[in-house]
């Protein structure tokens, strides 16, 4: 890599002001949001922040009672925080890809480690796959997000969308390579124990999601072993 003298650097590295839009991508790992009134992300994401903004842990009467039970039956760690005021809030997560998406009124799913933030305009509904609990210790949370915005979701490397019809069959992935699926999508979990010895799960079986009818699903290449999963 050649050596930059500092005018270089500090020019290539810059943030940047390309886009009118309220979410922009400063790089592929990092994004920036110019606040003007209240958008969520995913807590401890930010980095860095200018301006008159405060952030605030979701609420518990917020999060609604069913949501409690879900995270205190899987100790789930996703969390979510209001960044509220006017200023500008520079969000990432462990170095992962990030992804900008404008929703026009669709809905899809995205998994709970990959939520990063979004706009006010989309409604956000939290839902486990509750077949999951009694075979991983902690099952699999997942977010519902429909509306109208932008929604940034991460990724670890460059992810792969896999289209889900009648003619190709259902899709099978790894729960902790699936990324987020069209809303359209109400995926099983399925065991191959044929795969049980590759695998090395701690029940002998692989756990698979299963996609059929139509739509589509996003993989990443990487299997992302959450903290209530591991063991």
């Amino acid at each position: 890599m050649a050596v930059k003298t500092l005018q270089e650097f500090l020019s290539t590295t810059q943030e940047k002001d390309v886009s009118a839009d309220a979410f922009e991508l400063e790089s592929p790992h990092m994004l920036e949001v110019r606040v003007d009134g209240m958008v969520w992300a995913k807590a401890g994401s930010m980095v860095a922040r200018k301006g008159g903004v405060k952030f605030t842990r979701q609420g518990l009467l917020e999060q609604g009672l069913g949501t409690l039970l879900k995270k205190m039956v899987t100790g789930e760690g996703l969390q979510l925080m209001k960044v509220e005021g006017q200023g500008r809030v520079y969000l990432a997560d462990a170095g992962k890809q990030v992804t900008l998406l404008r929703l026009a009124g669709e809905s899809i799913f995205v998994n709970g480690n990959d939520v990063l933030a979004f706009e006010t305009g989309i409604a956000s509904k939290i839902t486990m796959m509750k077949k999951v609990a009694g075979m991983l210790s902690g099952g699999l949370f997942n977010i519902q997000l429909s509306g109208h915005g932008i929604v940034a979701m991460t990724s670890h490397y460059e992810p792969m969308t896999l289209p889900v019809n009648a003619q190709t069959g259902p899709v099978f992935t790894d729960p902790n390579a699936t990324v987020a699926w069209s809303g359209s999508l109400v995926p099983e979990i399925v065991a191959d124990i044929s795969l049980g010895t590759l695998v090395g799960r701690g029940s002998g079986e692989s756990l698979q999601m299963r996609f059929a009818g139509e739509g589509w699903v996003v993989v990443q290449p990487y299997e992302e072993v959450s903290f209530q999963s591991k063991g």
